[in-house]
C-alpha cells in the first residue's frame, strides 16, 4: 500500500506534513537544491521521490493538486546536468512505477494529471536546446523504453503504460517545434506496440500512431485521403468525359 512506510529524513517529513504552508515551503526549497551542478546519487533521488509521492498524495481538492503537479514537473526545467537530469527522471518513473496500483480511485485523477505533467517536462527538457543535445536526447528515450514502455517488464503496471500511450503525442506536441526529431522521437512507441504482449495495448498504441500528427512528424501518408483524392480525380475524368460526349461539334 502506497502509505506503508512513513519517510524519516526531516526535509522529506515537510514535503508530507498535514499543513500545506509547510508543504509549499519545502517544494519551493526544492528550487535551490536542484538547480546545484553537485552530482546527485540514485539513492538521493529516490529519497526525494519519496518524499514528493507522498507530497502529491496528501494533497487534496482538485485546484491544489493541480497546481502542486505543475510546481513538482517544473523542478525538472532546474536540472543543470544531464546526469541529474537522467538520475531524477528514472526516480519518478521508478516510483510511479512501483506505486501505482496501490493508488485509490480517489487520488488517481491527480497521478494521472502529474505522470501527464512529466511526459511534457521530460520532452521539454530535451527540447530546451532545440534538440541540438542528441546524447540527452537519446538516454531519456532509452530510460522510456526501460520503464514506462517496458513491453516486457511485468513490474510495470499496465495501468501505467496506457496512459503514457495515451498522453505521449499530446505533450510532444507542446513542445516539439519544427526542429524536433520526431522519427526518433516516436520510435519508443512504435517499438513498444510492436513487442508488447497485450493484444489491448498494441491497440492502444496503433490509435496513437494513426493520429494526424503523427502521420505528419513521419511523413506517412493517410490512406483516406488518397481515396478521397482518387474518387475525386475519377469524378473530373467523368465530367470531362460527359461534357465531349454532349458537343456535337459545329453544323456545316
Amino acid at each position: 500500500m502506497a502509505q506503508s512506510a512513513a519517510p524519516n529524513n526531516p526535509f522529506i517529513k515537510q514535503l508530507v506534513h498535514n499543513d500545506r504552508q509547510v508543504r509549499d515551503k519545502a517544494v519551493a526549497s526544492l528550487r535551490t537544491f536542484l538547480s546545484r551542478s553537485t552530482p546527485f546519487s540514485q539513492l538521493d533521488f529516490l529519497k526525494l521521490w519519496k518524499g514528493l509521492f507522498y507530497c502529491m498524495w496528501s494533497c487534496d481538492k482538485p485546484a491544489p493538486q493541480r497546481r502542486l503537479a505543475l510546481d513538482l514537473s517544473a523542478l525538472v526545467s532546474l536540472l543543470s546536468t544531464r546526469t541529474n537530469f537522467i538520475g531524477y527522471m528514472r526516480a519518478f518513473w521508478t516510483t510511479i512505477a512501483r506505486e501505482y496500483t496501490g493508488i485509490d480511485s480517489l487520488r488517481m485523477d491527480k497521478f494521472l494529471f502529474l505522470i501527464r505533467s512529466y511526459v511534457n517536462a521530460g520532452f521539454a527538457y530535451c527540447a530546451k536546446s532545440h534538440w541540438k543535445d542528441e546524447v540527452t536526447t537519446k538516454e531519456y528515450l532509452d530510460l522510456l523504453r526501460e520503464i514506462p514502455l517496458n513491453p516486457r517488464d511485468a513490474k510495470v503496471p499496465t495501468g501505467l503504460k496506457y496512459h503514457v500511450v495515451d498522453v505521449y503525442v499530446d505533450e510532444l506536441e507542446k513542445v516539439g517545434g519544427e526542429k524536433a526529431p520526431y522519427e526518433e522521437l516516436m520510435q519508443p512507441l512504435v517499438e513498444f506496440g510492436q513487442k508488447a504482449v497485450l493484444k489491448s495495448v498494441r491497440k492502444k498504441v496503433d490509435e496513437a500512431l494513426d493520429d494526424g500528427r503523427v502521420k505528419v512528424w513521419l511523413g506517412i501518408e493517410d490512406e483516406d485521403d488518397d481515396e478521397e483524392l482518387s474518387e475525386a480525380d475519377e469524378e473530373v475524368d467523368d465530367d470531362e468525359e460527359d461534357e465531349d460526349e454532349e458537343f456535337g461539334g459545329f453544323d456545316d
